[in-house]
This record gives structure tokens, C-alpha cells and sequence, in this order.
């Protein structure tokens, strides 16, 4: 693809992070299990606008960095490496475990307000910008020409991949809650197994371009 590299690398990586629970995972399942199907499939619909507008935000933001210097993105890029393994370090030694206990109202789902209420958690999040930043730029090409193509891409590719995996905890959030429960350290041998990987991914990198 145009301007990427290890897009493959990317994608797998990408789905194993979609796959780990966390606030947008407690959030789906929360409006699904109280409110329904549509109320969950609101929530992912929600997830993934803010998802977008991350991606936007952050391919605008980098593509000025190249274009002003590259060796100002390679600062950005290594101090994504640095941060990519930190989380992974922190995600492999994380003991905590999901919490579905959440308290929900089970009165009738206000369908735009659910949908609006998974946008704000999203685009507030400051750890998924810091992820976005971190994240891309380890599978772009600095001296492609059309520097802003290849963040879009990756970014929309992410939140295609997150979209999916969402719906399916929306549509089968029942069966996934009880299953999770039987199995109280799902979370935590998934949360080891993508801080290995987001350890691998920086180590990777970072020898990559020190040749």
C-alpha cells in the first residue's frame, strides 16, 4: 500500500489490540446487556466516530511534522516506540481484571444520547490520541509524498477492525458476559499477551530503523 510498511504486521497487531478489554469494550457491553442489540450497536457507532476523529486529528498533526522536518518525525516516532513499550510493560504486569458490575439504569434507551455519550468517552480520552500518535507512525514511509494517505489509511483500518470485533460483543453481549465471568482471568492473560506484543512491535521497530 501506498506509503505503509508491514501493513500485515499492522493488521494483526491492530486486531489483537481491539481485542483487549477496556473502557469502549465496558461501555458496549454495559448498553447492550441494559438496553439491547441497538443500544450496543449505537455505543460501537459512537466508538468508532470518535475513533475516526482521533485518526484524523492525529494523521493532519503528523503529516505537518514530516513536512516540516524528518527528523522531527523520527523524534516523534521513536518517543511512540518508548511509549508503545511502556504500555506494554504496564499492560503485562496489570493485575486488575474487567469489572462488569457497573451500575446501569434499566429504564428505555435513548438511542442518540447512548450514541453521543460513546463519541464524548472516546474523543476525551487522552490515552487513545497518545495511542493513535504512538501507534501509526511505526508503519509509515517519512519520505512518501503524500504523507497524510498512508495515517488515513491505517487509522481507518484500525477503526474498521475495532468495528467489527465491537459488533460482535454488541450483538452477542449475553452470551460473551456470562462466559467472561466463568473465566475471571480473561483479561488478565489477554492483557499480558498485547503488552508482549506491543513490547515485540517497539523492540522491532526500533532495530529496524537503527540499521
Amino acid at each position: 500500500m501506498p506509503g505503509i510498511v508491514n501493513f500485515e504486521t499492522f493488521l494483526l497487531t491492530g486486531i489483537l489490540l481491539n481485542l483487549t478489554p477496556g473502557n469502549d469494550t465496558i461501555f458496549i457491553l454495559s448498553s447492550s446487556i441494559a438496553h439491547g442489540k441497538k443500544a450496543g450497536i449505537m455505543s460501537v457507532l459512537g466508538i468508532s466516530t470518535g475513533s475516526l476523529a482521533h485518526t484524523t486529528l492525529a494523521a493532519c498533526g503528523l503529516s505537518v511534522i514530516i513536512a516540516q522536518s524528518i527528523l522531527l518525525f523520527n523524534i516523534v516516532k521513536y518517543t511512540g516506540v518508548a511509549y508503545l513499550v511502556y504500555m506494554g510493560i504496564k499492560m503485562f504486569i496489570d493485575r486488575s481484571r474487567l469489572n462488569f458490575n457497573t451500575s446501569i439504569a434499566s429504564t428505555g434507551a435513548n438511542f442518540r444520547k447512548t450514541y453521543r455519550d460513546a463519541v464524548i468517552t472516546n474523543v476525551l480520552n487522552p490515552k487513545v490520541a497518545m495511542f493513535f500518535i504512538a501507534f501509526l507512525p511505526q508503519f509509515t514511509d517519512p519520505t512518501y509524498q503524500h504523507s497524510l494517505l498512508p495515517f488515513l489509511i491505517l487509522g481507518v483500518t484500525f477503526t474498521m477492525t475495532g468495528t467489527v470485533w465491537c459488533s460482535v460483543l454488541a450483538v452477542f453481549s449475553a452470551e460473551i458476559f456470562s462466559g467472561l465471568r466463568k473465566h475471571p482471568l480473561f483479561s488478565s492473560h489477554l492483557n499480558k499477551a498485547c503488552g508482549i506484543v506491543l513490547i515485540a512491535l517497539g523492540i522491532k521497530v526500533a532495530m529496524t530503523n537503527a540499521k
